[in-house]
This record gives C-alpha cells, structure tokens and sequence, in this order.
C-alpha cells in the first residue's frame, strides 16, 4: 500500500471514530472539503504543516496518520520505503509507533561480538533499537533479525531475546518502553 493510501486510511479512520464531519476536519484542519476527500481517498499529497493540523484537530499523534498497523517483531531496514514527509526544513521518516502510557528510557549502547541472552523482562515491556554503526542479530529467540547500520527493530521485550554484535564496533540507540503498573 503507498503512503497516500495509508495517510487516508488513517485519517478517514480517525474522523469516523471521533464523529468529526468531512467539513469540520477541513475546518478544523484549514483545507477545502475538496483536499480532505482526497487525502481520504488516497489521492493527496498532503504537506507536512497540513499533516500536522489533521492530526491536531483528531486529538491524535502525526506517526496515527503515517504508520500501518503494527507486528508483534517489525524489522525496518536502511533502505525500506517508510512513510516520509517534507517540511521548508525538516523531513521525517517514521520508523516505529510505539503505543504507551509510562516511561521511555533512552540508552547509547556498544554491542559486542559474544551473545547476550536476556530474560524476560515485565510484561507490556517493549524494545526499540536503530543501529548506527556496525552489525548485530539482535530480537526474541524465535525472531532473530540481522541488522545493519541505519535498520531498527521494535519487538515485545516480554519474551527471552538477544543481542550479538558482528562488527569490531557496534552502536545503537536503544528505547525501552516500560508501560505504567
């Protein structure tokens, strides 16, 4: 599906579910009836700015109007075909969504070339990694992904995983997302 598509999907969803009118979102969203019923029939090419005020006026995120649903391991690679969108200075590219209510931890982390086995960790526990240097396998036990510099995963932390590292020099970022109690 391309990201025109997707965006319109999205939004036709989210206006139905909030019990926003087509003209009051372009109201609200300062467009034309005429360019919102494009953009949710797939056919716009809406700007970042206009993106923005969709999402403001749906009380919802910018990454709700980009993203498809997700997977329980979703492995985005380098060169995948992301939703992208363009700013006078600022392009995006979405990499994940993430749904919480709780704390984000954000961690530089090196990775060695042994395997590391993590347990479990608490349930609703997920993993965000994007490397940025060098080569890991990284993921649940039974999803192992191989990751090269500028691919991410994003997998349920909830399960036993691990990380390898294959390069000399291995970095990421990595987000853990721990849900409230």
């Amino acid at each position: 599906m391309d990201f025109a598509q997707v965006v319109g999907q999205n939004v036709h969803r989210l206006r139905t579910a909030a019990g926003i009118s087509l003209a009051d979102l372009a109201a609200a969203g300062g467009i034309s009836k005429t360019t919102l019923h494009g953009i949710e029939q797939g056919q716009g090419n809406p700007t970042l700015s206009t993106l923005w005020a969709l999402a403001t006026a749906l009380k919802a995120s910018l990454g709700e109007l980009l993203d498809v649903a997700a997977t329980p391991v979703e492995v985005v690679r380098a060169g995948d075909s992301r939703p992208q969108v363009e700013g006078d200075a600022v392009s995006a590219r979405l990499l994940h969504r993430i749904r919480l209510r709780g704390t984000v931890e954000v961690y530089d982390i090196a990775v060695g070339q042994n395997t590391q086995h993590s347990d479990a960790h608490l349930p609703g526990v997920e993993e965000c990694l994007v490397l940025t240097r060098g080569r890991v396998t990284i993921g649940p036990a039974d999803a192992l992904a191989d990751l090269t510099e500028g691919d991410s995963i994003r997998f349920d932390a909830a399960r036993p995983h691990q990380y390898r590292g294959h390069a000399a020099h291995n970095r990421a970022v990595l987000l853990m997302v721990h849900p409230d109690s």
